[in-house]
């Protein structure tokens, strides 16, 4: 195991003192935005003809959507979800503690979203249709899949010192005395978090750099509270409570930020490539585990408001249309109603990155907050 191998290399500082950063979680984290990085890159031009030549006519674009997209989006191929999920697979394998249950269950969890996403896009391509896999089939599954991750993580996980109960408790901003303990309803509580930021990362996944952006600025956001609350020593001065080993976590998210840098190398308008439901609900899911593992699950909705307003907008759409057959947006997602209104697509994705940016900021100032 490599994390070992650093251990016992960072044994012989005294002779190489640059052997020393190995035992340094920030360090790790940071050849671990390199390492992810790297490897996305150098997939990237081989990844995209090869996909290229294997879809054809690319990812469908919705007809009744905006007019321009079917013309310079048509033929982008989908499924770069798959080269996000080798950068951060590798990136964690290397520089990651694979002895730490937190790291395993992000991963599996990561991977498995990202399965369920190459499936949906799959057959989005194959039958050259906006309709993919069954919604209700894909949430039970996404359900399952988080559900057991976070037993695995309740019960594999550990013990928070002094703390019986956090690992089924729900822990407030703000108010950091107030702690609801939910006991095993805990897991359906965690399910819809996971689940709830996978799909609200792929209804943000509408236009070039939209989405990976905001996932790049949260996950670096939750990179310091996983580092803050796995340290008890920050962790008391902030009055915030402990969780032993999430600190790993930062590697993580340190994967997920370098991964998507790479992705965004070949995403930037115009894109080569789409990360299709493969990405989207892989770093959705992503997000959301890193957040429960952490206990800031409240938080995950302020640094991720961004994915937030964008699945609250499709939820309004449906919803109103249904019962009076008006809408309340030009068209859902929000960030297409932007478009209805005239603003150009650059206006739009940097606005938003602008307002992800904001909302980070603003979950991080929770941690001193009272």
């Amino acid at each position: 195991m490599l994390y070992l191998l650093y251990l016992r290399l960072a044994e012989h500082h005294h002779y190489v003192p640059v052997l020393n950063l190995l035992r340094y979680l920030t360090f790790r984290t940071g050849m671990t935005v390199v390492t992810a990085q790297l490897v996305v890159v150098a997939m990237g031009s081989r990844f995209i003809r090869w996909m290229q030549a294997r879809q054809g006519k690319g990812q469908p674009i919705r007809t009744d959507g905006i007019a321009r997209h079917v013309i310079e989006k048509a033929g982008t191929p989908t499924m770069g979800g798959l080269m996000i999920l080798a950068g951060v697979l590798v990136g964690t394998l290397v520089w990651g503690d694979l002895t730490n249950v937190y790291v395993w269950v992000a991963l599996v969890i990561t991977a498995l979203f990202g399965l369920l996403g190459f499936l949906d896009d799959y057959a989005k391509v194959a039958k050259q249709s906006t309709a993919g896999v069954s919604g209700y089939a894909r949430l039970a599954v996404e359900f399952a899949i988080a559900a057991a991750g976070v037993f695995a993580m309740i019960k594999l996980a550990p013990p928070q010192a002094g703390a019986t109960g956090l690992a089924t408790s729900i822990a407030f901003p703000i108010f950091k005395a107030l702690v609801i303990n939910l006991g095993w309803f805990y897991l359906a509580f965690a399910g819809f978090v996971i689940v709830g930021a996978a799909n609200a990362v792929n209804f943000t996944d509408g236009l070039d750099g939209l989405a990976i952006v905001p996932v790049m600025i949260a996950a670096a956001a939750f990179g310091v509270i996983a580092y803050l609350v796995g340290n008890h020593l920050f962790a008391d001065y902030l009055q915030v409570h402990f969780v032993p080993g999430v600190g790993e976590m930062s590697v993580f998210c340190g994967a997920l930020i370098g991964a998507g840098l790479g992705f965004l190398w070949y995403n930037a308008p115009p894109a080569k490539i789409f990360m299709g439901d493969t990405g989207s609900l892989a770093l959705g899911g992503a997000l959301g585990t890193v957040a429960v593992a952490c206990k800031h699950e409240i938080v995950l909705a302020i640094v991720g408001g961004l994915f937030v307003v964008e699945a609250a907008s499709v939820i309004i759409q449906v919803v109103y249309f249904k019962r009076t057959g008006r809408r309340v947006f030009l068209m859902a997602p929000i960030h297409h109603h932007f478009e209805k209104l005239g603003w150009a697509e650059s206006t739009v994705v940097v606005r938003f990155w602008i307002v992800a940016i904001m909302l980070a900021m603003l979950g991080l100032a929770t941690l001193k907050l009272r």
